[in-house]
């Protein structure tokens, strides 16, 4: 099954400082019909404000990926972590026991990026927070690694079943993904793609189950995040 999320559909909300969209319900946003897909509870869509952003805020046992799309976002934790994520590398959050952070956007430009909210595995652990670059072009034409809940594999860690990938395509380009048809995965492209086929236009939602492999074709040069989750 491959669904198709329009990006029209998804819910809004402006609050100057920050424009989200949410694939899934969130915040005032709530349909009964979108409340995750398979362990993916959040993908939030955002863009941010120069020179404004997040500011101290709790959270415990969710993993939270973010994926900067342009410009940049810094974080501050409760821990003592603080860094810099730049458009393209990503950072995650194992809120675990418990963590107060905050994410600020300090550049003279807007920033956006997907904010993921994935289900953990491990309840009550103690909270962690990482980030890593992950140059474009290292990923043109096939899916990289940026997350995952096997510590060994050289990407970011996070405590739950899951993998994140990301991708860069040319106009043209294919691309395929050996799947589980038992998972959940769930894309979201900066361009007009086809999967297996069914059409899919910029920063649409495409929710995948019940298929052993997809491919994504695009039509003109697209970046894609793609999550595969229980």
């Amino acid at each position: 099954m491959i669904d198709i999320r329009p990006f029209a559909s998804l819910g809004h909300a402006d609050h100057g400082w920050l424009d989200a969209r949410h694939h899934f319900s969130f915040a005032n946003y709530y349909d009964p019909a979108r409340m995750g897909w398979g362990a993916i509870r959040v993908w939030n869509d955002d863009t941010i404000a120069a020179k404004s952003g997040f500011p101290p805020h709790p959270h415990r046992d969710m993993e939270i990926v973010t994926y900067v799309r342009t410009g940049a976002i810094t974080h501050q934790d409760s821990m003592g972590n603080k860094g810099r994520t730049a458009a393209g590398d990503v950072q995650v959050m194992s809120a675990g026991s418990g963590v107060t952070h905050a994410e600020y956007n300090l550049e003279d430009e807007a920033t956006t990026l997907f904010q993921i909210w994935i289900e953990t595995d491990r309840r009550g652990v103690a909270p962690g927070w990482g980030q890593m670059p992950f140059p474009k072009e290292a990923r043109e034409g096939s899916f990289q690694l940026l997350a995952s809940g096997n510590p060994d594999d050289g990407a970011l860690s996070i405590h739950a079943d899951a993998t994140i990938w990301g991708a860069t395509l040319k106009g043209g380009g294919r691309l395929a993904y050996q799947a589980d048809p038992a998972r959940h995965l769930y894309l979201v492209s900066s361009a007009p793609v086809r999967v297996n086929g069914v059409a899919a236009n910029p920063r649409d939602g495409i929710a995948v189950t019940g298929e052993d492999r997809i491919e994504i074709e695009a039509e003109s040069d697209a970046e894609i995040v793609l999550v595969d989750a229980r």
